[in-house]
This record gives structure tokens, C-alpha cells and sequence, in this order.
């Protein structure tokens, strides 16, 4: 058994608990839950079912929507580890000197995505 199984077994009977108790507050209080985790607990179990008491991270699934193109970000790459003193303008010049089509804040976009990785 995972770990995320465990945790959504443990929400499991929370709601268990509170239905047996007829009491909200004493089975949070007794299982370590806030009321507002309870709630959020429950209607994620009514919403998704089982699959709603597994915790998900919030966010984007997949590449960012924002991301520059393949060719402008190893073009970027590629010039910024040849000439590693030169900023973003510097680079997004050179980079029209050598007819690639990119704008400064791709340039910085692809920067950021090196760093970040």
C-alpha cells in the first residue's frame, strides 16, 4: 500500500468516523483534521469518489502553454553556452543577426527554462 493510498483511506474514515458520531467537529478533532479540511474532503468524495481523497498537486499537467518554441529555445541555449557573459538582449541580437525569429521575451523564457532545469 502507497503512501497516497494511506492518506486516502485515513480521509476515508474520517468520514466514516463523523457520519458514526453525528458530530463534525468531535471526529475532526479526534482523527487531527481542521473543519475545513473535512469539508474539502468531502466534497471532493462526492464530487470524484474514491479518486477525489488522493491528494493531487495543483497546476499545469504537461508543458507549459507559454513555452517557446524547440528551435527558438536550443537556438538560445546553444549561443548562451558559446557566450556564456551575454544577456538576454545581447543574445535576442545575435540572434537576429542570424535570421532566427524570437523576440526578447522568448529569449528570456528559454534562459529561464535552462536554469530551471
Amino acid at each position: 500500500m502507497t503512501t497516497k493510498d494511506k492518506v486516502a483511506r485515513r480521509k476515508l474514515s474520517l468520514l466514516d468516523l463523523a457520519k458514526d458520531l453525528d458530530n463534525v467537529s468531535r471526529a475532526c478533532r479526534l482523527m487531527g483534521y481542521s473543519r475545513q479540511q473535512f469539508y474539502e474532503i468531502r466534497r471532493n468524495f462526492q464530487t470524484y469518489g474514491a479518486e477525489g481523497l488522493i491528494d493531487r498537486l495543483p497546476g499545469a499537467r504537461g508543458p507549459h502553454p507559454n513555452r517557446v518554441s524547440e528551435e527558438i529555445e536550443t537556438a538560445v541555449l546553444d549561443h548562451a553556452l558559446d557566450h556564456p557573459c551575454h544577456g538576454a538582449l545581447r543574445v535576442e541580437q545575435e540572434l537576429s543577426l542570424k535570421g532566427v525569429q524570437r523576440s526578447l521575451p522568448a529569449v528570456y523564457a528559454a534562459s529561464g527554462s535552462a536554469t530551471a532545469s
